[in-house]
């Protein structure tokens, strides 16, 4: 299953400033910011593409998603208490920050979403769309419109893909009847997301079916016929021991890995930005833990100690931009481009974007930066904040070497829409640019030595090829 990096717009929300590890050009002054107080945001705010909008009142976030044919509400978010030195101001739940929102002008502010890497503009409106002050039908025909609407006014990929989104919905829309069951409904939306090949498209349906789109040619990650991360760690820690490794220490929930490899290289593997098992679930605690795990990886005697790093992201399902960003901030002494992020803002024209959000790698402030040779294994199975952060490293200097397979090929953030009947749909509907000027999203990050990974024999048998490369090369 793809872990989204986020789970509902509605959640998991903050400002870069609190990690200190990315920034994002054109953010507003402190000056501007100042501005700001608890009472500043009241007011209803349309976002610039994402399909939002957020109304503002008595302490109260809130969000709907809408299209030109629906308007579904999220859960509000109260005030989270706490000044922010930018003039943000917080919402949240229990106290924890999932959102900042904050005024730029008269009418301009701007929207965090906490782990993603850049702002989502905001402009005021007077007043809510009229289809957010009722509620939606939720037979099986206003479900299927909804759910091409929000495909068709916010994904990234039907150009680029060749596929003829307003010809499907003709071709399927007369199937549907006031009478079709939930699994007949379901099966369509499938049969129509099945083209785009995209592993950031998952429908949610009946019975807790869940389908997710992977780009063809490729392997599920812990899907029916996929291959389980169980699996694959125990076969990378087995051929690690058969190396002569004794100690492989880990945390979150085993999702962070470190261990010296016996000719003088670290060897850290990442198989998420997510799900690390921390109390609370969220951003902010995940940002604290891999803060103590980096200081204790990357300490001032291992830095000088390395021969090079080995980052493995071959089994890699995605999470939280930001923490990337963080890791890539431990191996720089300059600030660099990581990439630039692009929404799509036109819901009748997917070609068209908004402005672009450069994100810059800075270097950790206060601590230990290590600058010598970098080798990431890559794969199919290296999806989603996996990939951005394979661009995050792209103008690190020296020179970042990739070993493996080309990866999955999707970059936008990808949160939960919801349809009328309780299903949800994830689309993503942004670019993300590499430092080399391509764009990625689709065929993926190819290696710069091509290794195959996690084949059947390699599993079985304790074979690592991508690793034993980097072992006796680098």
């Amino acid at each position: 299953m793809i872990r989204r990096r986020l789970g509902g717009l509605s959640l998991l929300v903050t400002v870069a400033l609190l990690t200190g590890c990315g920034h994002v050009s054109d953010s507003p002054t402190s000056a501007e910011a100042s501005k700001q107080g608890a009472g500043a945001m009241t007011g209803i705010w349309r976002s610039d593409g994402y399909g939002l909008v957020i109304q503002v009142n008595d302490g109260q976030a809130q969000t709907f998603e809408t299209t030109s044919l629906s308007c579904m509400p999220e859960k509000p978010l109260a005030r989270v208490p706490g000044p922010d030195p930018n003039g943000a101001v917080g919402f949240g739940r229990h106290d924890q920050p999932e959102e900042t929102l904050r005024r730029t002008g008269d009418t301009q502010a701007e929207l965090r979403l906490l782990g993603t890497a850049a702002d989502i503009d905001l402009v005021a409106i007077p007043a809510l769309p009229a289809a957010c002050t009722h509620p939606m039908a939720q037979d099986p025909l206003t479900t299927f419109d909804v759910f091409w609407a929000n495909l068709a006014e916010n994904y990234n990929s039907t150009v680029r893909k060749h596929v003829d989104w307003n010809a499907l919905r003709n071709t399927y829309r007369p199937k549907i009847t006031a009478g079709s069951t939930p699994q007949q409904l379901y099966q369509i939306m499938i049969d129509m997301a099945q083209p785009l090949g995209d592993a950031h498209i998952e429908i949610s349906g009946p019975d807790d079916d869940d389908f997710e789109g992977f780009r063809p040619g490729t392997r599920y990650t812990d899907g029916p016929g996929g291959i389980k991360k169980k699996t694959a760690v125990r076969a990378v820690d087995a051929h690690l021991h058969d190396l002569g490794v004794r100690d492989i220490r880990t945390w979150g929930d085993d999702n962070l890995a470190y261990a010296d490899l016996p000719d003088g290289r670290g060897y850290l593997r990442i198989t998420a930005f997510q799900d690390w098992d921390t109390k609370p679930d969220s951003y902010l605690a995940r940002q604290a833990l891999l803060d103590q795990v980096l200081d204790e990886v990357f300490s001032d005697a291992q830095v000088k100690s390395w021969k090079s790093l080995v980052i493995d992201l071959r089994y890699n399902d995605g999470g939280d931009d930001e923490l990337g960003l963080s890791i890539a901030g431990r191996m720089t002494d300059r600030s660099y481009t990581a990439y630039t992020k692009l929404a799509r803002n036109n819901p009748t024209d997917p070609t068209k974007y908004g402005r672009p959000r450069v994100v810059t790698v800075v270097p950790t402030a206060g601590r230990p930066h290590y600058a010598g040779p970098v080798e990431l294994l890559t794969s199919d199975l290296t999806i989603s904040a996996g990939e951005t952060f394979i661009e995050a490293m792209m103008d690190r200097q020296p020179t970042v070497t990739r070993v493996g397979a080309t990866t999955q090929g999707v970059f936008a953030d990808n949160p939960d829409r919801a349809l009328p009947n309780g299903w949800t749909v994830s689309v993503g509907n942004e670019d993300y640019i590499a430092p080399d000027g391509r764009n990625y999203e689709g065929p993926g990050i190819p290696p710069t030595t091509e290794v195959p990974v996690f084949t059947p024999d390699q599993l079985a048998n304790h074979q690592d090829p991508a690793l034993d490369i980097t072992h006796n090369t680098g």
